[in-house]
């Protein structure tokens, strides 16, 4: 007989690089899904790992191994001083997503580092991970993987939308959850800011007060990726090849770039959301708290947008990553064919001991 009562801890770190994601969870299963976040906590990287990250597309396979194996020993100690830090006492599993270092479904590849089967031992606790790799195999994106979440967690919504590294959308078609990557967000807006010295433009007030280049904008919003069907998704690999030379031959001040960029993202997610009448969407992500690409995106889009508690807002992929861990050890779908395009649904994600 399954239990209905998990107390997990999740873990996420996303393409954006603001940090590890870490909450302590408490799920119920009484013919839907309930969930608690008990505590949650982002810890930020060093400026050597982050350093390390950035560039992680850029290295030969024998240093990403390298790189694999001392990211699971720091993620290991990241977790571990959550743990202790909050005092938690009972875990049935840490949930963990890992760092994406590379993504190229198309080649049949996909790589998270930090899923290293050491983690479970160095924290002496069951560990659920590697939930892209099976999809990959199976034909699929591996990605997004957070739409069963928002099926199971979220489905009052019209549209589960989150604003990180990059824009994913997930909605209902025809009976089927749907999900896939809209434009990148954070991950070019924060590239540009750096420059200026900031880790991040705070509320967009640095692209407010920029210009748009409709010239770069409409080379933008014509990329090729824009018109392909989903299943689909995107990685740092192709923001690399697409969209930093595109806007780096451009030669702009760094707030018109921003200000060109912010309304590119704000057309993408309003060309998509703008499909259903009367609808509400779910915005989540670093993204949320960008008051200016928000103001944009109302300004362009019909459906009603809903910014949820802060918890939810920066730690939803977090808890759902933790859910997807519990549907793995209920053996139980947690990788959906209609949004990745894999042969079939399936339980994925790799189950180590201690």
């Amino acid at each position: 007989m399954k239990k209905n009562e998990y107390y997990i801890v999740g873990v996420m770190s996303g393409t954006s690089l603001d940090g590890i994601d870490l909450v302590y969870l408490n799920f119920q299963y009484n013919d839907v899904w309930h969930f608690e976040i008990i505590n949650s906590e982002t810890v930020n990287y060093t400026h050597d790992w982050f350093n390390t990250l950035k560039n992680l597309v850029s290295y030969p396979i024998e240093k990403l191994k390298q790189i694999d194996e001392d990211y699971t020993i720091y993620l290991a100690g990241v977790i571990k001083n959550f743990i202790k830090r909050n005092n938690i006492k009972n875990i049935d599993a840490v949930c963990s997503h890992g760092h994406t270092a590379l993504h190229q479904p198309e080649k049949k590849l996909t790589y998270q580092i930090g899923n290293q089967p050491i983690l479970a031992k160095l924290l002496n606790e069951k560990v659920v991970c590697d939930f892209r790799v099976q999809d990959v195999e199976l034909g699929g994106q591996g990605a997004p993987l957070v739409p069963i979440g928002d099926e199971l967690l979220f489905s009052e919504y019209h549209y589960c939308l989150n604003l990180g590294g990059f824009a994913n959308l997930s909605t209902e078609i025809e009976g089927n959850r749907i999900a896939f990557d809209i434009c990148p967000v954070n991950i070019v807006l924060n590239h540009y800011v750096n420059k200026l010295g900031f880790d991040f433009d705070d509320k967009g007030k640095i692209a407010s007060t920029g210009v748009v280049n409709e010239k770069l904008l409409n080379q933008l919003n014509t990329l090729p990726f824009y018109k392909e069907a989903y299943p689909k998704s995107l990685g740092l690999e192709w923001v690399n090849s697409n969209i930093f030379p595109l806007v780096d031959g451009f030669k702009l001040e760094i707030k018109d770039a921003l200000r060109t960029f912010i309304e590119h993202i704000s057309i993408q997610i309003a060309s998509e959301i703008n499909k259903k009448n009367g609808a509400s969407v779910l915005i989540t992500g670093g993204g949320a708290y960008n008051t200016f690409l928000i103001q944009r995106l109302k300004i362009l889009s019909k459906p009603t947008i809903i910014i949820p508690s802060k918890e939810v807002v920066e730690y939803k992929e977090a808890l759902i990553f933790g859910l997807l861990g519990v549907l793995k050890l209920r053996e139980q779908v947690n990788c959906l064919k209609s949004v990745t395009g894999a042969t079939k649904n399936h339980s994925s994600g790799k189950i180590y001991l201690p």
